[in-house]
């Protein structure tokens, strides 16, 4: 444990190197009103609360602003460009509802856009069949950065901790895009399953909690 407090406390940047971390522009991922959250590059922030209280759709809304473009073919999306992994424990992530949830963000900034060139009501229709091929272009590109990755059980996710600096550095190489932001839904879904797993000792408490605590520590 000595070692790891240590590591803390090792200086592993320059003054500069600091404050361009500290005084990067705060992205906004959340939803309001917790987009306040002074969140910076590095955070990480833990979602609380009763079941149905919306915490994978914030997740989810978060996701999709972090793929989505600032800017694009001169529409503003107010997105960050960058790609975002989700990592699954619960096993119910629905894929349809995050099209759905992406493509609504995307009508709404097209739509948002053409308004204020003067787009009527009565040709919405028309509007949206002309901008379809446009907005599928878009869909696909936010898509692509999009990283998905079920875990069924505590080793599995064990296992993806472990490989998940190589897959960052997979997908720099080949999208040329960093993993910007990584979700896990939720982090406390194999809790009671490995404390009445005799494979899991409960002097150990919880493996993954340890895995994640390091995996922290090295990057």
């Amino acid at each position: 444990m000595g070692s790891h407090a240590k590591a803390w406390l090792v200086e592993d940047e320059s003054a500069r190197e600091m404050l361009d971390r500290v005084l990067t522009e705060r992205p906004f991922l959340l939803l309001p009103p917790l987009h306040r959250v002074p969140l910076r590059v590095g955070n990480v922030v833990e979602l609380v609360g009763p079941s149905s209280s919306s915490k994978t759709h914030i997740l989810i809304q978060a996701a999709i602003t972090c793929i989505l473009p600032k800017l694009w073919k001169g529409v503003s999306y107010g997105g960050l460009g960058h790609s975002a992994m989700f990592i699954d424990l619960d096993c119910r992530f629905d894929v349809l509802r995050f099209s759905e949830l992406l493509n609504h963000r995307i009508m709404e900034a097209a739509n948002g856009s053409s308004s204020k060139v003067g787009c009527h009501q009565k040709d919405s229709e028309a509007q949206f069949e002309r901008m379809k091929p446009y907005n599928e272009e878009l869909f696909a590109l936010c898509m692509k950065r999009f990283l998905y990755i079920r875990c069924y059980d505590s080793s599995e996710f064990l296992a993806t901790l472990k490989t998940l600096h190589y897959r960052l550095q997979k997908e720099r190489e080949v999208h040329g895009v960093n993993v910007h932001l990584l979700l896990i839904d939720s982090i406390g879904a194999f809790h009671w399953v490995d404390r009445g797993s005799s494979s899991f000792p409960l002097e150990c408490d919880n493996r993954c909690k340890y895995a994640i605590k390091k995996f922290l520590v090295d990057v």
